[in-house]
């Protein structure tokens, strides 16, 4: 919706295409995140492979810690069916970026994670699946040269890639061994009930958009609403018109979700705003009987 108003062509319908293609290549980043556990696991495998064949190798390079490379997890994401296909249709893969695989690498060797989890003696699934927990929160969420290598592949990938951490971290605790290659991603829509949502509010928010800012002035009388934050005046826009057009939305859960965007995707004070603003918006509403809905 911020790209409709800056691009000024005020053309709905294709605008509206503009967001479902911006969606799927969210969906796209995901996969590809998901990947790059994988890509550090075969590049780790690699550098064994090669100080295997070294003429005079030590001990320790004839015999390494496989730990990390055998990791179950790794292997169960590895042959995942959905996973699979995406790669196979995409054509995809982290082969052009080997020097970002290596020094990520080289930062996850290096780390107390890495180490202790090397050293544990505790080879389950769950400890397996932990480790990439950990890694990826640590190494992956805020990652400068992750940022520059996406921003390289896709022009959207950047603004998306903190909400779509948060799929990958969800994924990682939504796996288990039982499920094997079958276990579920999350999908891109959970049906086509979800897809028709994100249609219906993104028209609402923008045909509805001289009330939903009647209202967010009215609410801001300190403010000149030319001053408050252009992206701020859009998320209050679009929690608006979840509020008023979705009965089935608790109003509670609606304010919570456009706090957390605010917070992913304004400024600092964002958050505390737009969620006095939205309150005080919603009690003025009740009172009015404009609004009828906890």
């Amino acid at each position: 919706m911020y790209a409709y108003y800056q691009n000024g062509s005020k053309n709905l319908d294709s605008a509206e295409k503009e967001l479902f293609f911006s969606l799927s290549k969210a969906y796209d980043l995901y996969n590809y995140l998901l990947m790059l556990m994988i890509a550090l696991t075969e590049y780790a495998q690699k550098r064994i492979d090669t100080a295997k064949a070294k003429l005079a190798p030590t001990k320790e390079e004839l015999y390494p810690n496989m730990k990390f490379v055998e990791n179950k997890f790794v292997a169960q994401l590895e042959v995942n069916k959905q996973l699979s296909e995406f790669i196979a249709n995409q054509k995809r893969t982290w082969a052009n970026d080997q020097d970002f695989i290596k020094e990520l690498y080289e930062k996850i060797i290096a780390s107390d994670i890495y180490k202790e989890y090397m050293a544990s003696s505790d080879k389950s699934y769950e400890a397996d699946r932990e480790l990439w927990r950990k890694l990826y929160k640590t190494f992956v969420f805020n990652n400068d040269s992750l940022d520059q290598v996406l921003e390289d592949q896709s022009l959207y990938w950047n603004d998306d890639k903190e909400i779509v951490d948060t799929f990958v971290l969800k994924t990682i605790k939504r796996f288990e061994e039982k499920q094997g290659a079958n276990q579920p991603l999350l999908p891109e829509f959970k049906d086509d009930e979800d897809q028709e949502f994100a249609r219906r509010l993104f028209r609402r928010a923008i045909l509805n958009a001289d009330y939903y800012r009647h209202l967010i002035s009215e609410n801001t009388k300190n403010w000149d609403l030319d001053r408050v934050a252009f992206m701020d005046v859009i998320i209050m826009q679009c929690a608006l018109a979840e509020i008023l057009s979705f009965p089935n939305i608790p109003v509670s859960v609606s304010l919570n979700e456009y706090v957390e965007i605010a917070k992913l995707y304004s400024t600092v004070k964002s958050g505390s705003f737009i969620n006095g603003t939205l309150d005080g918006i919603v009690n003025q509403l009740k009172k009015e009987g404009k609004l009828t809905k906890n």
